[in-house]
């Protein structure tokens, strides 16, 4: 039976081995201080020496997906409201690690999956992360780029139904236990799984945007305030109701109306899509974060349940 875990790795990453990639291949960025940040499904992120953050792929769709970071990242956020990160060293194999990395001034803020959310927060976020999203689809797509379509399917929801039915199979008894029935979620997304294509012209996408991927200033203890985006190993030209999703795995209510008076006409199988987006998100981080036993991302994925299943 395949391994249903796709955040599995198929290369060691330790700070011992990064900090002698960065010293080997960029001398001045050599760091004296390095930890682990973060580890993801296809990358491990270190800080050096609280200045440059080093993305290291763990898998081979993390490598081919950091290279489209970096022709990209560069070009793109001169036009962005909010800080992205745009790599200013391009690492590539060596010492027995058999991936390209990458290094970036490292933006300040603390991911969104790390603090506790409530109607007040989201409705602080809602129209910066509208606006973004609204600036990031505006964006012309330039052929030099080499910008890639939906390869991994991304938006075919008849494939992801599959996998969203497994993982709230398997999440069920976590759901239950926090109030949420996996059966009622799963008829949800099956009225969705037919919704067509919006047939709108693709654009600039994130591609993987939900709270993990959300940086924000919570150093006033009143209000909360986005600072950054990032994780952009998704980047690609594509279907605009895969960012849209975030509207519906963080926001409900008056946020989400917010969002929607911030960024403009979205069509009704626009909204479904990005439902459906959003409740794939919720199950995958629940199940996830289980097997990692990050409490914080399966808190995440109750979120982006709850709001994703409200109206």
């Amino acid at each position: 039976m395949p391994d249903n875990r796709p955040w599995v790795p198929d290369v060691e990453m330790t700070s011992e081995i990064a900090a002698r990639l960065i010293a080997k291949q960029f001398a001045a960025h050599a760091p004296g201080e390095i930890h682990l940040l973060g580890t993801g499904w296809d990358n491990s992120a270190y800080l050096a020496d609280g200045q440059m953050l080093w993305r290291f792929p763990i898998r081979q769709l993390g490598a081919a997906l950091i290279g489209t970071e970096m022709r990209v990242l560069g070009n793109i956020a001169p036009f962005l409201p909010l800080a992205i990160p745009s790599p200013v060293c391009c690492g590539t194999p060596a010492a027995g690690y058999p991936y390209p990395f990458a290094g970036y001034p490292f933006i300040p803020g603390v991911t969104a999956c790390q603090i506790g959310w409530d109607a007040g927060r989201c409705l602080e976020i809602a129209p910066a992360l509208a606006r973004f999203l609204k600036t990031l689809h505006s964006i012309p797509v330039n052929p030099d780029w080499q910008l890639p379509g939906d390869t991994l399917r991304r938006t075919d929801l008849h494939l992801r139904i599959v996998q969203l039915e497994e993982r709230l199979i398997k999440a069920a008894p976590t759901l239950e236990a926090r109030g949420l029935n996996a059966s009622h979620i799963a008829a949800i997304a099956k009225k969705l799984v037919d919704t067509p294509d919006s047939g709108r012209k693709r654009c600039v996408v994130h591609g993987d945007l939900y709270l993990r991927h959300l940086l924000v200033d919570t150093t006033s203890e009143a209000s909360v305030r986005l600072t950054g985006i990032i994780d952009w190993g998704d980047v690609h030209c594509g279907d605009r109701s895969l960012d849209i999703s975030i509207a519906y795995s963080l926001l409900s209510g008056e946020a989400r109306r917010a969002f929607f008076e911030a960024y403009g006409a979205v069509d009704a199988v626009e909204h479904a899509r990005a439902r459906f987006r959003a409740l794939h998100y919720g199950a995958i981080l629940v199940v996830y974060g289980e097997d990692i036993g990050d409490d914080a991302l399966v808190a995440a994925g109750e979120w982006a349940l709850r709001a994703g299943s409200a109206d």
